[in-house]
């Protein structure tokens, strides 16, 4: 007998005694949570998501769409970044002031040359502002899990108000749950048991955040 053969055995023997017309496991306890906490408006909703971000220490901008590049560029300067890695469909007009050298997200490029860009600059999925949560789906303007992990210095770009949501439910009936989500809240970092804080463990040191306006819809929750 095989191990999958003898542990379906003894869950079959398990069920035994549950009546086949037994309620089904995804109807039998109620779900009704609730979606959000409280009832914000648009603009204290970002300024939630901001304010939490900040807890988290990431860095936080803000910046209209009309300057979203001389912002970028500006960030990447006063960082000394010499090169800046780009997911395949972020917009080019975003780089566009950009002098640093702009290295394309190439699945040959190996960690070791993945260390040594400088930055990396992505869009995102969704933002939660009761958590100061930005998550990434893999999406053309975000790329592999990857360069958001190796880089030590990463920039997202959150297009506000329309890719901000108040909560993680929220939040989850946007992703798709077959995409390879990261969810980030504030630079990585961890500590030991006397509570030293070490950042850059198993991600960047930094992350820069830029709430830029001015892109699509007025509505902020799903």
């Amino acid at each position: 007998m095989s191990s999958r053969e003898r542990i379906l055995g003894r869950v079959r023997r398990a069920l035994a005694d549950v009546p086949p017309d037994d309620t089904p496991y995804e109807e039998a306890v109620p779900r009704a949570y609730l979606r959000e906490h409280g009832g914000l408006d648009t603009g204290a909703t970002v300024d939630l998501l901001a304010e939490n971000l900040a807890d988290y220490r990431a860095v936080v901008h803000r910046c209209t769409a009309g300057d979203l590049a001389a912002t970028l560029a500006g960030m990447l300067a006063a960082r000394g970044a010499r090169t800046v890695l780009v997911p395949p469909g972020l917009d080019p007009a975003w780089l566009a002031e950009v002098r640093a050298e702009q290295v394309p997200d190439l699945a040959s490029s190996t960690p070791h040359e993945l260390d040594r860009v400088d930055s990396v600059v992505t869009g995102c999925a969704v933002a939660v502002a009761e958590t100061g949560t930005i998550v990434l789906d893999g999406g053309p303007d975000q790329g592999r899990r990857r360069i958001t992990l190796v880089p030590d210095h990463h920039i997202c770009v959150v297009r506000v108000p329309e890719q901000v949501v108040s909560s993680v439910p929220q939040a989850l009936g946007r992703l798709d749950p077959a995409r390879p989500l990261t969810w980030i809240s504030g630079p990585s970092a961890t500590s030991d048991i006397e509570l030293d804080r070490v950042e850059g463990v198993h991600g960047p040191r930094t992350l820069e955040v830029v709430l830029v306006s001015g892109q699509g819809s007025s509505a902020v929750t799903s």
